[in-house]
């Protein structure tokens, strides 16, 4: 039997990933059990097998301010990333300074987070499954809804003056992901009349996110046994028009996984993310 210790990282894979059709009606996405008669997420899905390339193999590494994604080296200094305590004392601002680093951001907000795992036994636990459809986190719309909802009034609009950015960081938790690995898209091969907007139903709002339809000119990327000394930055939203401005992700069933592998396990964080210029 082949094992996960074992496993070689081909140049791609192959994989099915779940777009959405556009049906012309707006999808709805609850994040609570849906009312009565309702679909837990409404929609279409339109499964469709694309090329994964291994992006630990281009010749230039990816950049979040082109691709729209990037992988940093970066090891956490917090011993249980899922003790929510240890996360929002620790992990939030070992991650806040992880993103001025990398970006030059002056200030940096994180507004939650997630904790994922692909294991029956998740829910007893109150964690989340990986998300197997193709979407981006946020519109522009929600995006600036978000700047007001996190910094008080006056200097919200300061900030809606200039550059900010949406960025998720994505790291797993424990072991090198061998089972359903995050795919991304490239940015640049996005039009954005790929893009659906989404309701988002929260008890006490209605957020706004995008779900993606199927594009053969899009090119998925994916970093195969990504470590827990590794993190990715995601692209959600810019404002800034001249680099990457958003792209597009989702989980997936990478056929080239052991079967004895470790069930993934991944914590991501959300944040604003503010510039001087």
């Amino acid at each position: 039997m082949r094992t996960h210790q074992a496993q070689l990282t081909p140049r791609s894979v192959r994989g099915v990933l779940n777009y959405l059709q556009d049906t012309g009606e707006r999808p709805v996405n609850y994040t609570y059990p849906a009312p009565e008669g309702a679909a837990q997420r409404s929609g279409v899905l339109d499964p469709t097998e694309v090329t994964v390339h291994n992006a630990r193999l281009l010749d230039e590494p990816a950049s979040i301010n082109r691709q729209g994604f990037e992988k940093v080296d970066h090891a956490s200094n917090v011993t249980n990333l899922e003790d929510d305590a240890q996360v929002r004392q620790h992990y939030y601002p070992e991650t806040e300074a992880l993103l001025k680093q990398q970006t030059g951001a002056v200030k940096v907000v994180i507004f939650d987070h997630t904790i994922r795992v692909d294991d029956p036994g998740r829910e007893a636990r109150g964690l989340r499954e990986p998300v197997r459809y193709v979407h981006n986190d946020q519109t522009e719309r929600s995006a600036i809804r978000r700047v007001r909802d996190h910094l008080p009034a006056d200097e919200a609009e300061q900030r809606l003056s200039g550059r900010f950015a949406i960025i998720n960081v994505w790291r797993p938790i424990g072991a090198p992901v061998f089972s359903t690995p995050l795919a991304l898209c490239d940015a640049r091969s996005m039009a954005d009349s790929d893009l659906l907007a989404s309701d988002l139903v929260y008890r006490d709002k209605v957020g706004e996110t995008f779900s993606v339809k199927a594009n053969p000119a899009h090119r998925w990327y994916y970093y195969p046994q990504l470590r827990p000394d590794e993190a990715l930055l995601l692209k959600i939203y810019d404002s800034r028009r001249d680099v990457a401005r958003l792209s597009a992700h989702t989980a997936f069933d990478d056929p080239t996984t052991p079967t004895d592998a470790p069930a993934r396990r991944s914590i991501e964080l959300r944040a604003l993310v503010f510039f001087a210029d």
